[in-house]
């Protein structure tokens, strides 16, 4: 008679191949969602409407409502050898021009020869009660360094030019794309055709959407 003999199970042990397939399949899940991510949920691309800035009394503004329009963003200031000339300018761009299809956005800044050295609200009296501004002038903000508003920077970044002085204009798209930058000594003559040809486009897609 064979004597009884008693077995026991072996222990379990998970084979290197399975191991290797369950990592290759956790990989690839990875992958598949960072893709689908990607897919589907893409960062939103900046355009200069897309940004928020504050008006001359510090409440918060977004520049959406301008979309659609032919805009030109300067940084302007009041005691500057520009003031007086391109503050007459603007504000018969904008009378001509505007404002269904067209408007100048004014940003104070104080960074070229601390000529903006007033509170806001002051300056936006000034160029009021001075020029008859009808245009808006937002709040004091700089455009250089690490502090720069970042509309302005979207500016900048956009036309590869950084303003070296007061009065840089950037004339921005219906779109809130970068088309255009003046210098403060160029005159008003070279920046009416392309304001006009802006507005000229916005009307004709406006005809053809009829």
């Amino acid at each position: 008679m064979e004597p009884l003999t008693t077995s026991y199970p072996l222990k379990y042990s998970v084979p290197k191949a399975r191991v290797f397939v369950v990592f290759l399949s956790m990989v690839l899940c990875t992958t598949i969602l960072c893709l689908l991510q990607l897919r589907f949920f893409k960062p939103k691309i900046k355009d200069f409407y897309s940004f928020e800035v504050k008006d001359s009394r510090g409440r918060i503004i977004s520049l959406e409502k301008y979309r659609g329009k032919a805009t030109l963003v300067v940084n302007v200031a009041s005691y500057c050898q520009y003031t007086d000339k391109n503050y007459i300018a603007l504000q018969e761009l904008h009378r001509e021009f505007g404002p269904s299809h067209f408007t100048v956005l004014a940003f104070p800044c104080n960074q070229f020869g601390e000529s903006e050295p007033s509170s806001s609200q002051e300056i936006e009296s000034f160029a009021k009660g001075n020029y008859g501004v009808t245009f808006p002038v937002f709040h004091k903000i700089k455009i250089l360094g690490s502090e720069a508003d970042p509309a302005f920077k979207f500016l900048i970044d956009s036309s590869k030019k950084e303003p070296r002085w007061n009065f840089w204009k950037y004339l921005v798209s219906p779109e809130g794309k970068v088309v255009k930058f003046w210098r403060p000594e160029e005159p008003i003559e070279r920046i009416k055709p392309e304001v006009t040809s802006l507005i000229r486009q916005i009307i004709m897609r406006k005809r053809e959407d009829l």
